[in-house]
C-alpha cells in the first residue's frame, strides 16, 4: 500500500481553519528572539555576569539590561520550544483526521525534523552560530518517538520532574553556569565568531559552536520540559479553545510570569552590580532554567488575549500583522539572522562595533517590525513564507499538479 500523502492531506491548513493563538504567541515570540540574540552582535564589550550582555554601561543600557534579563533571555527559545511541540501535536491530529495513518503521521514528522536540523545545518554554516532549528529538529527526533502517545499523567510527570530539575540542580550545584554566565570559554567563542573579520575562517568555529549547543538544551533539561508540556496542551487544544480552558490559563499566566520575572529580575540585578555575589555567574542557570515558567505563562497570555479577540468580529491591525507573521514564523525567523548578520558582524559592515544595550535593543525591535510589515504584506497577497514553502516541499514532496 502506497504511503504518499494524499492532495487532501498535503494542502495547507487554510487561513480560516487556523488558530489564532498559536500564530499571535509565534509573532510576538519572533521580537524575543531579536531582543535575545542583538546583544550577541555588540562584540567589542567586554561581557558581564549575564549570557553576552555587556559588563558597563549608562542609564539607558542598563535599562535595556534588565528589561531583556528579566522577560527575554532564558524565555524565548523555551518559548519557542513549547509552540514548536504544540505545532507538532496539530500536525499529527491534522494527518489522521485527514484519513492518514500513526505510521504516515509519524514519518512525516520525522521527514520534517530531518530536514529542520538540515536547515539549522545551513543557517548556521553560512550565517549564524545560535542557530535553534537544528536543536529543534534534534528534539523532535528523540522526543516525539519516546513521548507522542504517553498519557496525559506521564507527559505531566514528565515535564514535572525534568522542570523541578532543571530549577534545582543549577541552584544547587552551578553546573550550567559555564554555559550560562557571561566570562566563559562558550562566550568568548561567540564573540570570536562574530567579530572575527573572515567569515571562511570562522565557519570552523560556527558550526562548533552549532553542534555543541545542541545537547545542551538537553543538559539544561528545560527544553526536554517545555516539548513534553506543548505535545500535552497540543493534545487538548488549549490555544486553539482557549474558552474552554480559561481557569488553567489564567493561573498560568499569572503565577508562570512572576516565578520567570521574578528570578530574572534577580539576574538583571546581579548583571548590573545592584546585589553583590562572590560569584557572578551562580545564578545564571538558575535564571536559564526558571525560563520555562515565564514562557508558559506567555503562552497562557496569548491563549486569554486570542479567547477575548474571538468575541470581535474583526481583530485590530497590530494583532492581524502578528499573526501574519506568526503564520510564517520560519522564514521570520531566518529573516532576522539575514539582516542581523551581514549589518553587525565584523565580516559583514561591522556595525556591531558600535552597539551598546539600548542601540542593540533598539536594533533588534526595528528588524523584527521590519518583519511584520513583510509577513503583513505577504499575508494580504495570500502568499506564503519563502521558508515555510520551502520545508513543505522538503517534507511532502512537489505537490500533484491538480493541487498546485
Amino acid at each position: 500500500m502506497s504511503t504518499a500523502p494524499s492532495a487532501a492531506t498535503v494542502a495547507p491548513t487554510p487561513v480560516s481553519d487556523r488558530a489564532l493563538a498559536p500564530d499571535l504567541a509565534r509573532g510576538a515570540m519572533l521580537l524575543l528572539i531579536a531582543l535575545a540574540h542583538a546583544p550577541w552582535f555588540a562584540y567589542t564589550s567586554e561581557l558581564g555576569a549575564t549570557l553576552l550582555h555587556a559588563a558597563d554601561g549608562g542609564l539607558a543600557d542598563r535599562i535595556a539590561q534588565v528589561v531583556t534579563i528579566t522577560a527575554v533571555d532564558g524565555r524565548a527559545w523555551t518559548l519557542f520550544g513549547f509552540l514548536f511541540a504544540y505545532g507538532i501535536g496539530q500536525l499529527y491530529a491534522r494527518r489522521i483526521a485527514g484519513g492518514g495513518t500513526d505510521a504516515q503521521a509519524r514519518r512525516l514528522l520525522r521527514t520534517r525534523h530531518w530536514w529542520l536540523l538540515a536547515l539549522g545545518l545551513l543557517h548556521a554554516a553560512l550565517l549564524w552560530q545560535g542557530d535553534i532549528l537544528g536543536t529543534y529538529g534534534v528534539l523532535g527526533l528523540v522526543l516525539v518517538p519516546l513521548f507522542l502517545h504517553r498519557s496525559d499523567r506521564t507527559l505531566r510527570i514528565g515535564a514535572g520532574v525534568l522542570a523541578g530539575l532543571a530549577v534545582v540542580v543549577p541552584a544547587v550545584t552551578g553546573v550550567l553556569a559555564q554555559f550560562t554566565g557571561g566570562t566563559t570559554p562558550t562566550s568568548a567563542a561567540q564573540q570570536l565568531a562574530l567579530a572575527t573579520p573572515d567569515w571562511f575562517a570562522t565557519l570552523p568555529l560556527r558550526l562548533a559552536l552549532w553542534v555543541s549547543a545542541i545537547p545542551g538544551a538537553f543538559v539544561t533539561l528545560v527544553m526536554p520540559a517545555a516539548v513534553l508540556l506543548g505535545l500535552l496542551a497540543a493534545r487538548h487544544r488549549v490555544l486553539e479553545e482557549p474558552g474552554a480552558h480559561l481557569p488553567l490559563l489564567r493561573r498560568t499566566a499569572v503565577v508562570g510570569i512572576a516565578v520567570g520575572w521574578s528570578a530574572g529580575l534577580a539576574q538583571a540585578l546581579v548583571h548590573i552590580g545592584v546585589i553583590a555575589l562572590p560569584d557572578p555567574g551562580a545564578f545564571a542557570g538558575l535564571h536559564i532554567a526558571t525560563g520555562i515558567f515565564a514562557a508558559l505563562g506567555y503562552a497562557a497570555v496569548f491563549g486569554l488575549v486570542a479567547h477575548r479577540l474571538g468575541t470581535r468580529p474583526t481583530a485590530p491591525l497590530p494583532v492581524r500583522a502578528l499573526v501574519a507573521l506568526g503564520r510564517r514564523s520560519l522564514s521570520g525567523y531566518l529573516a532576522q539572522s539575514l539582516l542581523f548578520v551581514p549589518l553587525l558582524t565584523a565580516w559583514g559592515l561591522g556595525l556591531g562595533a558600535h552597539l551598546s544595550g539600548w542601540s542593540a535593543s533598539l536594533v533588534a525591535v526595528g528588524v523584527w517590525l521590519l518583519t511584520v510589515v513583510v509577513a503583513y504584506r505577504l499575508d494580504r497577497a495570500g502568499v506564503r513564507g519563502p521558508a515555510e514553502t520551502l520545508l513543505r516541499r522538503l517534507t511532502y514532496g512537489p505537490a500533484p499538479r491538480s493541487a498546485r
